[in-house]
């Protein structure tokens, strides 16, 4: 929702969006609000913090008292109504603290992808060594994700279940920090903060703050160039270049999975993302995994939603539902050329889906993809200066 602030505030929100009480408005932060009635344009006129600002009607009531969270500065910040208590304080620092710092796996893929090209990294430390050859065992094949279990493995050792899974007595003598893709990046960033004069690692500016997964929706992502800005020559300076770009991107990708882990503890509803290995090069499955009732029947539901972005077919994105044994698939590809090679393997599709026992309600693939929001329940704000 955008939120335009009234004559009497103008001058207030101007100073806070440029920073003069930016201390009040930084991401993360939980400000009180309360209703003060109508406009005279037919608006709701709202108290957020020490701000008054106008908002188109909601349509739902509101509470003569409630929270609203800041998910992102930049132009427009982007408010999220928070329902009944207050959020935990301690979530929302983590969170403050660590939406400047996120970047997907994509900038990192591509850095390892150099760093593979250059002979004098045989000589980094072993340690440095053997956490990038376990980053590297950790990349998913396609023949993993195409079987069922497969796919299960590799959701379960993305990172987002590690600590809750350090909680439950283990049978397998591996360590799991040498099986979880974080507990890996835990390790490897641990020892990259140890490598004397890497370069310091500078977060991402906070001025636009991307907001969590699950309020994006499913995004495709792009394979990052490898765009090597180093001579021919394997100098040490290039390797210390490269390790700390590594560094910094490690970084960023563990700010990002701890924000999913954060945003996914209020409900049933998991933002997960899977290196992948592609033909000459690396990719990104990103899965929204969400669990609850039908509205309608009371029956359970399960909704899985994939963006993945492959060079020979375009940006890809889909939606499977499945209510007891119903399924709904949808697909979405950029391209024409993809949408009719994915439609060309809809018999054999429909063929093994009967063979399963589910029966198939909808099998479509549209070209285009869906320009929807993210699925999180939350209420949204989003304030314009």
């Amino acid at each position: 929702m955008i939120i335009q602030p009234t004559s009497l505030a103008a001058m207030t929100w101007a100073g806070a969006a440029s920073g003069t009480t930016a201390e009040s408005w930084r991401v993360g932060t939980v400000l009180d609000a309360r209703p003060l009635g109508m406009g005279s344009q037919g608006r709701m006129v709202l108290q957020i913090g020490a701000l008054t600002v106008e908002a188109d009607p909601l349509g739902i009531p509101l509470p003569s008292q409630f929270q609203v969270r800041v998910l992102a500065m930049g132009n427009p910040p982007l408010l999220e109504i928070l329902a009944g208590a207050a959020a935990d304080p301690l979530v929302q620092r983590a969170l403050r603290e660590r939406l400047p710092q996120q970047n997907g796996y994509a900038p990192l893929l591509a850095t390892l992808g150099a760093l593979a090209q250059r002979p004098v990294v045989r000589q980094l430390p072993p340690d440095v060594r053997a956490a990038l050859a376990l980053l590297d065992q950790g990349v998913r094949t396609r023949q993993d994700i195409t079987r069922p279990e497969g796919l299960r493995e590799a959701i379960a050792r993305s990172g987002l279940f590690l600590e809750s899974q350090l909680a439950r007595p283990r049978s397998n003598p591996m360590p799991l920090g040498e099986e979880d893709f974080k507990g890996v990046l835990l390790r490897l960033a641990a020892l990259l903060d140890r490598q004397p004069r890497l370069p310091a690692h500078a977060p991402a500016s906070g001025a636009d703050t991307p907001p969590p997964l699950r309020q994006r929706g499913l995004q495709a992502q792009p394979r990052v160039p490898l765009a090597l800005p180093f001579t021919d020559t394997p100098a040490a300076d290039d390797i210390g270049q490269l390790l700390g770009r590594l560094r910094g991107d490690v970084h960023a990708v563990l700010a990002r999975l701890e924000i999913a882990q954060l945003d996914a503890a209020a409900g049933q509803a998991w933002m997960i993302e899977i290196p992948l290995q592609g033909a000459r090069g690396r990719d990104v499955l990103q899965i929204h995994l969400e669990h609850g009732l039908d509205p309608d029947t009371g029956s359970q539901q399960w909704t899985l939603g994939f963006a993945l972005d492959l060079p020979p077919l375009g940006p890809l994105q889909g939606e499977l539902q499945l209510r007891d044994l119903r399924l709904n698939v949808r697909l979405w590809a950029e391209r024409s050329t993809t949408t009719e090679r994915l439609e060309r393997q809809f018999t054999p599709l429909r063929q093994r889906l009967a063979a399963s026992g589910l029966q198939l309600d909808q099998l479509s693939c549209q070209t285009g993809l869906p320009q929807g929001h993210g699925q999180s329940s939350a209420l949204l704000l989003k304030a314009t200066a």
